[in-house]
């Protein structure tokens, strides 16, 4: 065992009190549901587009970047952008194709994030779907409070508790509500401290400006224990920025981006491009549009850092043309969404994409439109899904209940993945059991069936099975109430990952200093 592996096990074994997490085990409490894993999308991809239409998209989007260009609103990218031959005029850039085609070519596959809990690594790319938590709604709402308010420390500590306790959340996104009562210049601190000591699964970093991102790196390198060699010798955490659609690349997440692809971490670059609004009304130019301004900032990422992990993000909807306010899980955010699929595997990259709907309330119409959301990501081959798990009006609002809701549907679409549902061995296929039953018996109690009652089907945590009579008996509680119920029993049996108290001292002393120092400039 090498040095740096030897450090890093003492530091699992401190940080894991002593022992290894295990992960396999039934969370505490409040549920029974599915162990932590990995869930593998072994069905093949939905590709709407012919290979004309590939072909039509690609060139569409070289053609963007040749011809008109990309605002980069970055000083160091521009002179970075300059020297490596593109056309720079004033902060618009046109990159030839070959450049791009080369510089996208250099970015792995696959790569894994390893948190400090290293039982909770993620692969990214190939067939590994991940799903995380909703991230930065400015408000929240849940049934006891009745009403939208803006969200608060204790809000979106309490959606952290919920990203940790559910087992289909495979990391921690941005802050899953806006903690308003925190003061801008200090709230990324307390914010990651609550991250960093509430969950042990991968964690974000916004791109905000210079001094939050390397904050942002240092705590993640202290609550793992590490060394700064350690922390840069493979990806810990990741960046997410959205370009300003149309076709600019704003100052503070190219810096972000930057700073973290040299310290070895990963950089995920997700257009937000609305059809009728920042992007042509037809779906393909909205895609080819999308894809020319998340394939310019990779390519600048790879000119810099040849390799470092990077993802191609799809949130390309529609608006309603009637009102002008954006419209999600539409049938053309689906077909936006496999489009954008077919195209991340032409250039051989992982791909995100996300879980969100238009309603106001966890209703039905939040439920269909994020289930339309989230198959347009499974049938995509999408390897990361943000927001799976709590949006609510567009990504303006976080519910508790919306979160429990969604996790039975994640718990869903992982149970559909498992083997063991299409298994054809013969003793599957069952022809013994048919015989016995044959045409005038039941299967309930041959022992076919006993042997295998118990995992033969999905288990809901939150669904009622039952008829109406019995759910009437049982107080007519409706879904929403019951996710209520779920959400405050899982707060109550709540139990913090654990991490040891010297590392924890540590990163509470470095958020005060910070803190002591101003923590990072705001405009009051």
């Amino acid at each position: 065992m090498s040095e740096t592996a030897e450090t890093e096990t003492t530091a699992r074994r401190r940080r894991a009190g002593g022992r290894a997490a295990n992960t396999q085990r039934r969370s505490q409490g409040a549920i029974e549901q599915m162990p932590w894993r990995i869930p593998r999308n072994t069905d093949r991809p939905i590709e709407p587009l012919t290979a004309e239409g590939v072909e039509a998209i690609h060139d569409g989007a070289m053609r963007i970047l040749e011809e008109i260009g990309i605002e980069f609103l970055n000083e160091e990218a521009l002179a970075i952008l300059r020297k490596a031959g593109c056309i720079v005029t004033g902060t618009n850039v046109r990159m030839g194709r070959d450049f791009v085609m080369e510089m996208v070519r250099r970015a792995p596959r696959e790569f894994t994030i390893t948190p400090r809990n290293p039982d909770r690594a993620l692969p990214i790319g190939g067939n590994a779907i991940l799903f995380g938590n909703v991230s930065s709604p400015p408000n929240y709402h849940d049934l006891e409070i009745g009403r939208k308010v803006t969200g608060t420390r204790a809000h979106c500590a309490n959606l952290l508790r919920l990203t940790q306790y559910f087992n289909c959340i495979h990391f921690a996104g941005g802050y899953p509500v806006e903690p308003v009562d925190i003061h801008p210049s200090v709230r990324h601190l307390d914010v990651v401290f609550d991250k960093l000591t509430l969950t042990d699964k991968v964690p974000h970093a916004y791109s905000l400006g210079p001094e939050r991102v390397e904050d942002v790196m240092e705590m993640v390198r202290i609550a793992g224990g590490l060394s700064h060699e350690e922390f840069a010798a493979r990806p810990r955490m990741y960046t997410n920025i959205n370009s300003t659609s149309p076709l600019k690349h704003d100052h503070l997440m190219i810096d972000g981006c930057l700073r973290l692809i040299r310290a070895g971490q990963a950089a995920f670059v997700t257009p937000f491009t609305l059809a009728g609004a920042m992007a042509p009304v037809t779906m393909a130019g909205a895609v080819a549009l999308s894809i020319a301004e998340a394939l310019s900032a990779i390519a600048l990422f790879q000119h810099v850092v040849p390799g470092s992990p990077s993802v191609i993000g799809t949130f390309t909807s529609n608006v309603d043309m009637k009102s002008g306010a954006p419209a999600f899980g539409t049938p053309e955010y689906m077909r936006a969404t496999q489009m954008t699929g077919q195209m991340a595997r032409f250039y051989g990259l992982p791909m995100r994409a996300s879980g969100c709907c238009t309603s106001n309330v966890p209703d039905g119409q939040a439920m269909w439109e994020t289930c339309n959301s989230l198959w347009s990501a499974v049938q995509s081959g999408t390897n990361v899904v943000y927001h799976a798990a709590g949006w609510l009006e567009g990504g303006l609002i976080a519910s508790p209940e919306k979160f429990v809701m969604d996790c039975e549907v994640l718990q869903m679409m992982q149970r559909y993945f498992e083997d063991a549902i299409c298994d054809t061995s013969s003793d599957a296929v069952a022809l013994d059991a048919i015989r016995e039953v044959g045409a005038h018996g039941h299967y309930f109690g041959i022992e076919h069936t006993q042997k295998r009652y118990e995992t033969a089907f999905y288990q809901p945590f939150l669904s009622d099975w039952r008829n109406y009579e019995a759910w009437e008996a049982a107080g007519s509680v409706w879904t929403a109430e019951r996710a209520h119920r779920t959400y405050k029993e899982i707060l109550a049996s709540y139990e913090e990952p654990p991490m040891d108290e010297a590392v924890r001292e540590e990163l509470s002393d470095f958020v005060a200093r910070r803190k002591a120092e101003g923590g990072a400039p705001t405009d009051f």
